[in-house]
């Protein structure tokens, strides 16, 4: 049995859960992984289901059948983590853009005294690989707005690649949080912040894909935007 739990959602992600999971579950430091597949048509739960017969108490599946949003999907996968006793939860995209090898890095960040490990592209310059430069500037430049806004001191408000303490998912309203595309992780980070919980960033390479689909979209972009002002006003009046 270990404490760490790495979640890793998923939606039309054949081409990558395979190698994803494999590499998770191959670091040195035992780690277990927990896909929270949104139904994939193209048949990603049925390659995690195949692998769960060769690693039956390291990989597990919780397939939804509505597919609505990010938020939504790790939510579902923070409860199952806190319901069956794990102690540091991980976020990563299944897509490679982070790099399983920089597990350990957060994991010794919170051993450390970190609440929250945040594992940034923008902490030290900007380390993006393969991303077309408009993406680079959108990224970079929404967490200077988030930072301006909100006041959280977190270079990459928009990292996708965390490790959670319990305590810390243990404390924040996960039913009351609200954005559920790419300002969810602003929300996360936020709330976590307002908890005066500690946040460290580790400096990572962020990669883009090379296999699938981009799940980004203009209703995600507007979602972030215009969720961060309402955040800090409910933050102000003390409805967060």
């Amino acid at each position: 049995m270990t404490n760490k739990l790495v979640i890793i959602p998923t939606y039309n992600e054949k081409e990558n859960i395979q190698d994803i999971i494999l590499k998770v579950l191959n670091l040195e430091n035992t780690f277990h992984v927990l896909v929270v597949d949104d139904s994939s048509p193209d048949g990603t739960g049925a390659i995690v289901k195949k692998l769960q017969s060769q690693y039956p108490e390291q990989l597990f599946l919780e397939e939804r059948k509505a597919k609505d949003g990010l938020g939504r999907a790790y939510i579902h996968g923070f409860k199952w983590a806190l319901s069956n006793g794990y102690d540091y939860i991980f976020e990563m995209d299944a897509d490679f853009s982070h790099n399983p090898e920089d597990i350990p890095r957060l994991y010794e960040a919170c051993l450390n005294g970190a609440d929250m490990a945040v594992g940034s592209r923008y902490s030290q310059g900007v380390n993006v690989v393969n991303w077309p430069m408009n993406r680079v500037l959108l990224s970079f430049f929404a967490s200077k707005y988030v930072r301006m806004v909100t006041g959280l001191p977190v270079h990459d408000s928009t990292a996708g690649f965390i490790c959670f303490t319990r305590k810390v998912l243990e404390s924040l309203p996960l039913d009351k949080v609200k954005l559920v595309g790419y300002g969810f992780q602003i929300e996360m980070k936020f709330r976590t912040y307002c908890k005066k919980f500690k946040i460290v960033e580790v400096p990572i390479i962020f990669t883009d894909r090379t296999k699938g689909e981009s799940k980004m979209s203009g209703a995600i972009i507007s979602e972030a935007v215009f969720g961060v002002i309402k955040m800090k006003i409910m933050a102000l009046t003390g409805k967060l």
